[in-house]
C-alpha cells in the first residue's frame, strides 16, 4: 500500500517565533497518535526553515521549502537553491503551486527543471497539478492535467517517478469557499493515475502517490481521503494552526489504518 501524507503549506504565515510554537503545539497534539505508517511535513516561509527543523527535530513532521531554484548558485537575486533547502534540514520541496504560476509566470518547463535539480540532491519534490476554472468549464481538465504531468517528468527514469509526490490542486478550489465535490476529486485521479499507467506502466502507476490539496478542511478530508486513488491530503490555511494541522493528520492516520485493513 502507498504510505499516505498529510502536509501543509504556510505560505508567507508564521515567522520564527510562531514556527516554534507552532511546533511544540503540534508536537503536544500529535503525541499520542500512532503516525507510523503515514508520511507529514510542513513547508514554512524560508526565514523559518531552519528553526521549524530544528523544533521539529525527533518527531515525525519533516521540513520543506516553498519553492527553489534550478540552478546551483549563481546571479539569481531573491532565489534559494536545492542545496540550501538542504543546508537548512528540509527533505521535501513544493513545486508548481498555482500562486507561482498565476502571479510569477512560472511554467511546467521551470518545473521539469526545478524537479530534476531537487531529486539530483535528494529533495522530494512535491509537484503541483491543477486545472484552472476556464479549463474545466472547457472539459480540458484532464488533457491540461496530462500535459503538466508529463512536462514535470519528462526525462526522468520510469522508476524514479513514484520517488515524486504528485498534488493535485484544482485552480478553482484553492482558497475557495469549498473543495471539489468528492466525485469530481476521484475522476482526477483516477485520471492522473491512467496517464502514468500508459506512459510508465502499471507498477509505477500504482506505487506513485497523488495527494489532494484545494480547500481541504477536517470536515471534508474524511470523504476525500476514502476515495482509493487519493494518498494524502495537502492543506493551506486550515492547517496555519497547529490544532488544525493535528486533526488532519489524524484523519490521515485513521484513512492509512481503513486502507490497509481494506
Amino acid at each position: 500500500m502507498r504510505r499516505l501524507v498529510a502536509g501543509t503549506g504556510w505560505k508567507m504565515n508564521n515567522g520564527i517565533a510562531d514556527s516554534i510554537r507552532y511546533a511544540e503545539e503540534l508536537r503536544s497534539r500529535i503525541a499520542g497518535l500512532d503516525t507510523s505508517a503515514i508520511d507529514i511535513y510542513v513547508l514554512p516561509p524560508f526565514t523559518s526553515l531552519a528553526t521549524a527543523a530544528n523544533a521539529f527535530a525527533g518527531s515525525p513532521v519533516a521540513v520543506g521549502g516553498q519553492n527553489m531554484h534550478w540552478d546551483d548558485s549563481g546571479s539569481w537575486t531573491g532565489e534559494i537553491s536545492a542545496s540550501m533547502l538542504l543546508e537548512t534540514g528540509c527533505r521535501y520541496v513544493e513545486l508548481a503551486h498555482s500562486e507561482r504560476l498565476q502571479h510569477f509566470g512560472e511554467t511546467y518547463e521551470a518545473v521539469r527543471r526545478k524537479v530534476d535539480k531537487a531529486m539530483s540532491v535528494g529533495l522530494i519534490p512535491i509537484v503541483c497539478l491543477g486545472e484552472t476554472a476556464q479549463e474545466k468549464a472547457d472539459g480540458r481538465a484532464d488533457e491540461v492535467l496530462a500535459d503538466q504531468l508529463l512536462t514535470s517528468i519528462d526525462g526522468q527514469p520510469d522508476e524514479r517517478v513514484p520517488e515524486i509526490i504528485l498534488a493535485y490542486e484544482p485552480r478553482w478550489a484553492i482558497g475557495a469557499a469549498e473543495a471539489a465535490s468528492p466525485e469530481y476529486v476521484e475522476e482526477r485521479h483516477r485520471a492522473l493515475r491512467t496517464i502514468l499507467r500508459k506512459h510508465c506502466g502499471e507498477e509505477i502507476a500504482e506505487r506513485t502517490r497523488i495527494i489532494y490539496g484545494g480547500s481541504v478542511t477536517p470536515e471534508n478530508g474524511r470523504d476525500i481521503l476514502d476515495i482509493k486513488d487519493v494518498d494524502g491530503l495537502f492543506v493551506g490555511r486550515a492547517a496555519w494552526k497547529p490544532e488544525g494541522f493535528a486533526r488532519i493528520v489524524e484523519l490521515v492516520s485513521d484513512a492509512a489504518k481503513r486502507k490497509q485493513a481494506a
